[in-house]
């Protein structure tokens, strides 16, 4: 039995076995050998049909790929029949129910400037991220307003960030990530050194970071930034990221000395103020902003622009209305989750659990949990719960 399916292998492998025997070998109820005629680039149209509905997802997936190959070169008027069907079959598999079948098709056709454009377009709107990805980041089929759209009608935030991170974005490209307003994607656009982003773009990212720290780092470390932007954010972030700012090798003269200046205020002025900054201090910092009524969001953002994290843990304790313990185990285990449960437990608001995360967390851009759509917490109440009971726990 083995070597008669050895024998079907061997034939439904062979380029020159008959269109009648492929087909019928379409339908072996070996899986090997119904993979090895999906394989064969001789396969019939009606073969390649019949295996397009196969039980088996790797069967379906390993036609995939070989139609999405063949699919270009069919171009010609003498092909023009077989392309048709050739092109329906993949068509069909686009549309499998397993994302493996898709996600085979997207590697095959990622690279070719003249695979089928609707194929292409499924391909870049599927919500599989891993489907999408491929094609996204890399097909040249798909122009600018392609991915404007795409933007638009996202299936998911991954999509969009997916899109941020495509080389070569141009500027319209760049205004739609950033109208969308996800977090992830305005970083990795930010991230992304080949993306055109427009000044105008630049100053109102600038403007969000005042608020959204988590924006400030990706910002900062940008290739290019122009000399008015780069101003403008060294009046908002924090000592360390002026530092970095300051570093920069494409400042003017004038610029960069005088960012190292201010650096230098800034870390002397910082000195004193740490030394006398006693626990008694900063708690009755904290008192003195409750007491007015202005324990809130404003002021935990003022606070973590200074990079005052001794405040910022003092201020939590006292509105989450938990023990400083908790915060600081919070913030010594880098725990994004954790703090983002004690912002929650606050009634603070997502973007001063991002800046929690930046500072009392010290995690890097891409480590940082941002909101949901709309600007909602990215956990659920259970989820949430679960971690303030383990912080309770550990914080002791």
């Amino acid at each position: 039995m083995q070597q008669d399916e050895a024998a079907r292998v061997r034939q439904s492998a062979n380029t020159a076995t008959g269109a009648d025997i492929l087909q019928d070998l379409a339908q072996d109820p070996s899986a090997t050998v119904r993979a090895t005629v999906a394989l064969n680039p001789s396969a019939p149209a009606l073969a390649n049909t019949i295996l397009a509905s196969d039980r088996d997802e790797r069967v379906r997936a390993l036609l995939g790929r070989k139609l999405a190959a063949l699919a270009p070169n069919l171009n010609d008027v003498a092909h023009q029949c077989l392309r048709q069907q050739t092109v329906e079959t993949l068509t069909a598999l686009v549309a499998d129910e397993a994302a493996r079948v898709r996600q085979s098709i997207a590697e095959a056709v990622k690279h070719m400037p003249d695979a089928p454009r609707d194929i292409i377009l499924r391909l870049a709107h599927d919500p599989v991220v891993m489907v999408s990805e491929p094609v996204i980041l890399f097909s040249p089929v798909l122009t600018s307003q392609d991915l404007v759209a795409l933007i638009v009608a996202a299936p998911s935030a991954e999509t969009i960030a997916t899109v941020a991170r495509r080389p070569g974005i141009d500027g319209r490209v760049s205004n739609a990530v950033v109208a969308a307003a996800h977090a992830d994607a305005v970083a990795a656009l930010l991230a992304n050194p080949s993306a055109q982003i427009m000044e105008a773009t630049l100053d109102a990212l600038v403007a969000r970071a005042e608020t959204e720290v988590a924006l400030q780092d990706p910002l900062v470390r940008r290739p290019i930034l122009p000399a008015h932007v780069a101003r403008a954010l060294s009046e908002i972030v924090t000592t360390h990221l002026l530092a970095v700012l300051s570093a920069r090798d494409d400042l003017d003269a004038g610029l960069a000395r005088d960012l190292r200046d201010r650096l230098k205020q800034s870390t002397a002025a910082a000195r004193p103020a740490s030394a006398d900054q006693t626990a008694q201090v900063v708690l009755a910092q904290a008192t003195a902003l409750r007491d007015v009524g202005q324990l809130n969001d404003a002021a935990f953002i003022a606070a973590a622009r200074r990079g005052d994290s001794g405040l910022l843990c003092t201020m939590l304790a006292m509105k989450a209305g938990v023990a400083l313990p908790v915060i600081e185990r919070a913030a010594a285990l880098r725990s994004a989750k954790g703090l983002i449960a004690l912002a929650w437990k606050a009634n603070l608001s997502m973007p001063v659990a991002q800046a929690l995360q930046v500072v009392l967390g010290r995690l890097p851009p891409d480590a940082v949990i941002h909101a949901r759509p709309g600007g909602g917490y990215p956990m659920t109440t259970h989820e949430m719960r679960w971690q303030l009971e383990f912080m309770y726990r550990t914080g002791r």
